[in-house]
């Protein structure tokens, strides 16, 4: 008898030990990591998520529809996909909205306004429709190419030469109030290359008096045709 009673709270303290709790709780199931495709989904992405700050001008129109165009996702690229044809839109205001989503940094914003800025100026009539419009079209892109922002300056100045593409001459009576930004940029190395290309593009639509243009605020500039 006397050994079974010692023996029985020998078995209990073990069964004690076997039926305590872990000390910490179990780890939680590990989340699905997201696909890189769901950073471009619009289903995925929820540009208004960060209510620290309120949303752009730009974001605000495009959420409202007063952008008539929307991404299309394709297996290889990303295209736009218009309401109606760009032709049939007025450039007031939408050429001046798009080059403001220009300073955009979150997607889909950035396709949109570089995309949608670039198929306007394509149209028959770009030309006539840009041209009225540089004196509100040129502080918005210095703007741009003011931009902290590397990609946002790169979107800037594609749009720049875009633009000389299609108005030509009619840029040079605006063009210096956008030479100080390119000038300060010429000094980084990864940018040079790219701006001077730009640089010469703007001569060969602008015409030689776009020379002088640059030169006054680039001394270093060389003529495509020097």
């Amino acid at each position: 008898m006397s050994s079974s009673v010692r023996i029985k709270p020998k078995t209990a303290i073990q069964k004690s030990k076997t039926s305590s709790p872990l000390p910490c709780s179990p780890e939680p199931a590990a989340k699905p990591q997201p696909k890189p495709s769901d950073k471009l989904n619009p289903k995925t992405i929820d540009p208004f998520g960060d209510h620290s700050r309120a949303p752009s001008a730009f974001a605000a129109i495009y959420a409202k529809g007063g952008i008539p165009c929307r991404l299309m996702h394709g297996a290889v690229k990303h295209r736009l996909q218009w309401e109606c044809l760009p032709e049939t839109l007025p450039f007031d205001p939408l050429l001046i909205t798009l080059a403001e989503g220009l300073r955009e940094t979150r997607h889909p914003y950035t396709f949109v306004s570089k995309e949608g800025f670039k198929e306007l100026l394509l149209v028959e009539d770009a030309a006539e429709k840009a041209v009225p419009l540089l004196p509100r079209l040129v502080p918005v892109l210095k703007a741009a190419l003011a931009h902290s922002d590397d990609e946002v300056f790169e979107r800037g100045l594609d749009a720049l030469v875009q633009l000389s593409a299609v108005v030509g001459s009619s840029l040079n009576d605006h063009l210096k109030l956008l030479l100080t930004n390119l000038s300060r940029r010429l000094m980084d190395k990864k940018f040079k290359e790219k701006i001077t290309v730009a640089l010469q593009k703007l001569e060969q639509y602008g015409g030689q008096a776009t020379v002088a243009i640059i030169k006054a605020k680039i001394p270093t500039y060389c003529s495509v045709n020097s």
